[in-house]
């Protein structure tokens, strides 16, 4: 299934600043019955996000109408847990095109790769830096280059390198997950398979 091309994304970005976010955090395990990839972003942190009357808390960043945009910012270890793909689903279903952190769980930051999230690791002091844009300023753009592999605050033009493996950056910037990448490769299979002895 294809998904939408990544580029360059400039955007105002959502500040999670807490460590440890697990996948069920992300998206608790009683909605992981559907399997399409639609619908996850009404659950994503269903527990943070609403009271058991499914009023919503207030307090919770993705409640506060000051925040907004593409991006996600996270804490350290973002993704721990479970190996579900949901959350990853449910990240891209709300709207997020990339999500930053300092460290990320590495079956998370693939299951993110596979359909189009951008896992975006930077260091914990450029992190810290993120965080404090944005509590500086709610409306604090991030221009986040994947041809260029580099992150910018843009207020302050501080820049920070990230690392994406070329085959996964080739399918990003092409909206390609495994399936779209080998069906691009159709006619060169073809062209193989008519070379091949009976």
């Amino acid at each position: 299934m294809a998904y939408d091309k990544f580029n360059i994304l400039t955007s105002t970005a959502v500040p999670l600043p807490i460590e440890n976010v697990d996948t069920d955090q992300i998206i608790p395990a009683r909605f992981l019955k559907a399997t399409e990839r639609k619908g996850f972003g009404d659950n994503l942190f269903r527990d943070w996000r609403y009271k058991p009357d499914n009023a919503p808390k207030e307090h919770f960043v993705l409640n506060n109408p000051i925040y907004s945009g593409k991006i996600l910012v996270g804490g350290k270890n973002f993704g721990s847990g479970s190996s579900r793909e949901h959350a990853a689903w449910a990240i891209y279903d709300y709207g997020f095109r990339c999500v930053v952190s300092s460290f990320f769980a590495d079956i998370f930051r693939n299951n993110c790769l596979n359909i189009g999230v951008l896992p975006v690791q930077v260091s914990a002091e450029f992190l810290q830096k993120i965080f404090e844009a944005i509590e500086a300023d709610p409306k604090a753009i991030l221009k986040v280059d994947l041809p260029k592999q580099t992150i910018t605050i843009e207020a302050t033009g501080q820049q920070e390198s990230f690392d994406i493996n070329n085959y996964k950056k080739d399918n990003m910037l092409n909206g390609y997950d495994d399936i779209d990448y080998l069906l691009s490769m159709k006619n060169e299979i073809e062209d193989f398979a008519k070379q091949m002895p009976l």
